[in-house]
């Protein structure tokens, strides 16, 4: 899944937002944002604040010659925050600055192996990917912590990036000072069977295509598997094809709140295929995690405040997910925004981030 963090116009200081209501129930504290009845849902209009331009990047040279790119935006003296982007595929992108204050955040944005600006380049049929998993990806957040000289930091993450965030702060617990992902996944198998087979159900004719795209041997319940082989065909025509369909799915099970409108970097074939490569050889392997992991290691993070935030009509991210992680989760609390789906450019998904990073910014 990736993240499509655009937000709507730029705001110089939080908005108080007097329409949300708390709801509570058995389980996590849950918030669901409302309109007032009857003005319509938020589109493009995510109170956010300026995206600041970086003012510092380099490689981070890692042993296995992979060269990881980073910059730095916001204050220089401020609080430390790791963006952790989204995809597996994305690239990090300077706009996900605007869910913080630029006043009181030192923003740290890392283009994960292979993506971005990173080298070698998922994007090269050619590069191996034997050493892109989730626990080299982790090392890399650590490694860059310490080139850095950060004792500490907030963690921010979005749909990949909310579990990768997860698992890095889990592993790291001790260098963790706050958790905010929204989109919430824990990148386990039945996530990824309802995303790639079960939302069918949902999407009958697009699953039909995106099935049929695959090949004639494709297993309809291993489809990730048989893309990444596409993926990693001779023919660059096949390569070509098969990271097209695969986007087009990708736009077509985050689409589910009014407003929404296409990722434009699908339009772009060097993206495209970038970003298809590196999903699915994460997906094939069930994200390198064990079954049920994030849930099952929560106590090495149930000190840690949170904040988990989900769209209601996030139907590439179902809720339970997040649900599940904050009711085992003492220190985290669940807020379900009701006009939003998968993305930050529609809805109150912005709004909320903000909420959450600007209660957390007085936190060292």
């Amino acid at each position: 899944m990736i993240d499509n963090i655009s937000a709507g116009p730029d705001r110089a200081t939080p908005r108080q937002d007097s329409n949300r209501t708390a709801s509570r129930r058995t389980g996590p504290q849950t918030l669901t944002h409302q309109a007032p009845a009857p003005a319509p849902p938020l589109i493009g209009a995510t109170p956010v604040y300026p995206t600041s331009t970086p003012h510092t990047s380099g490689y981070l040279i890692r042993p296995d010659s992979n060269r990881v790119f980073w910059q730095e935006a916001g204050n220089p003296h401020g609080n430390p925050i790791l963006m952790v982007h989204g995809g597996p595929g994305s690239g990090a992108s300077p706009t996900w600055s605007r869910f913080t204050d630029p006043d009181r955040y030192r923003v740290i944005l890392l283009d994960q192996r292979g993506t971005g600006r990173s080298t070698p380049s998922a994007g090269d049929v050619d590069t191996d990917l034997s050493t892109n998993t989730t626990a080299h990806l982790i090392d890399d957040f650590e490694a860059l912590r310490t080139h850095l000289g950060i004792e500490r930091w907030h963690v921010l993450g979005a749909s990949w990036g909310s579990c990768l965030g997860l698992a890095y702060a889990q592993a790291h617990p001790d260098r963790v000072i706050s958790l905010v992902l929204f989109a919430v996944t824990a990148g386990t198998r039945a996530e990824i069977t309802w995303i790639t087979h079960d939302m069918r159900r949902v999407f009958p004719q697009q699953w039909e295509d995106f099935y049929a795209a695959a090949g004639p041997d494709a297993d309809p319940r291993a489809l990730p598997a048989a893309y990444a082989r596409l993926l990693a065909a001779p023919d660059p025509g096949v390569r070509h094809d098969a990271a097209k369909a695969w986007c087009r799915w990708e736009d077509t099970h985050v689409a589910t709140a009014p407003g929404f409108t296409p990722d434009p970097r699908y339009e772009d074939p060097d993206f495209r295929y970038t970003f298809a490569r590196a999903v699915t050889h994460y997906w094939a392997n069930d994200c390198f995690l064990a079954p049920g992991q994030l849930l099952e290691q929560i106590p090495q993070v149930a000190h840690i405040p949170a904040v988990l935030i989900n769209g209601r009509l996030d139907i590439s991210g179902p809720s339970d997910t997040a649900y599940d992680l904050a009711r085992h989760w003492k220190a985290a609390e669940l807020v379900i925004v009701g006009d939003a789906a998968h993305t930050a450019n529609t809805g109150g998904i912005g709004a909320a981030v903000v909420t959450a990073t600007d209660r957390f910014a007085h936190l060292d």
